[in-house]
């Protein structure tokens, strides 16, 4: 008696594969061996593209707070340890949007930092 081997299991698992790294060039997106070393790749390049992008996040929000706080005469550093000192709790993408998109706002926290 013939071995079975569940070939409907391992091409569907080799379609879903093949699925997902439709849209690559040449050979990543039709040859199998090919196209599931790219599909490892780009999942490592994902995982750690998530961690990137929290950390250039962070440094838009600090730039854009630093832009802010300068313009009404007072450095980043200083800005925030007086915040701190006031037991204002506010993060650094709030405060970052308040500094773009509202900046009379973010004026009035300059000042009561100041005093």
């Amino acid at each position: 008696m013939p071995r079975a081997k569940n070939r409907v299991a391992s091409r569907a698992k080799r379609k879903k594969l093949l699925s997902q790294t439709a849209g690559n060039f040449n050979k990543r997106n039709n040859c199998y061996s090919i196209a599931k070393d790219t599909y490892l790749r780009a999942g490592v390049y994902a995982y750690r593209d998530r961690k990137q992008n929290k950390r250039n996040f962070r440094s838009l929000w600090i730039m854009r707070i630093n832009a802010a706080a300068r313009l009404n005469g007072m450095a980043y550093g200083k800005f925030i340890s007086g915040l701190k000192a006031k037991g204002i709790e506010l993060d650094r993408k709030s405060l970052a949007h308040l500094a773009l998109h509202e900046p009379n706002a973010f004026k009035v926290l300059v000042e009561t930092v100041k005093v």
